[in-house]
């Protein structure tokens, strides 16, 4: 395959950020006196952002709740997880070695990312691998963010690349859609955060991944 460009999701794609988010919603549940989680729990949903991660800790009380309520508990989450961030946050397995090879092919990269830019630039800043990026796309960047493939379509410009000369690479159905949306060939990374009840297989992402070093196998 030949691309100019490879973008990537951040959460559950490049950097394994599990534990953090997942000890940010345990500080919440306990502050309301509801037990802490295993992280073997709460980390298929690390990829769904504060919201996704409240649902599942609060489960039906969540849905009950009054939207302001619900506002009260994701800015305390948010709070709780600045206060920790990175501190467990690590690059997956393979990531830095990948990106290294994409640099030394002369590749654009670039991060579109749900997450809001305040927390994204917090943690780019603890890797110094991944401070060579043309582009980084964050949930608030525009009015709309993935599924809708504008976020997509706005990094390869800022790449200078047609979108169709780049691939996606994210670990949730979104990202897959996103990237589809935007004429870009998906790569769906199983090594990320997928909930046990969910079906990638029905995603039709272009290809899968179970390591980021595979990723390379089919840019060859």
């Amino acid at each position: 395959m030949t691309k100019l460009a490879v973008l990537f999701d951040l959460d559950g794609t490049l950097l394994d950020t599990a534990p953090d988010l997942g000890a940010a919603l345990n500080c919440v549940l306990q502050d309301y006196g509801l037990r802490a989680l295993p992280l073997s729990d709460t980390r298929p949903y690390a990829s769904h952002g504060s919201t996704g991660l409240l649902k599942f800790g609060f489960g039906e009380q969540f849905s009950l709740a009054s939207p302001m309520q619900q506002q009260r508990w994701r800015q305390q989450f948010l709070d709780y997880y600045e206060a920790r961030i990175c501190e467990q946050t690590q690059l997956f397995a393979g990531v830095s070695e990948l990106l290294a090879n994409l640099h030394a092919r002369h590749l654009a990269i670039g991060i579109v990312t749900n997450k809001p830019t305040r927390y994204t630039d917090l943690v780019l800043q603890s890797f110094p691998e991944l401070a060579k990026l043309g582009s980084v796309v964050c949930g608030d960047t525009l009015a709309v963010n993935k599924p809708d493939p504008a976020p997509l379509h706005l990094a390869a410009e800022q790449l200078q690349v047609p979108s169709s000369q780049c691939i996606y690479v994210g670990d949730a159905e979104r990202d897959i859609i996103a990237g589809r949306n935007a004429g870009m060939e998906t790569v769906l990374a199983r090594y990320g955060y997928i909930r046990c009840e969910e079906q990638p297989e029905n995603w039709q992402a272009d290809y899968d991944i179970h390591a980021p070093l595979e990723l390379l196998k089919i840019l060859a």
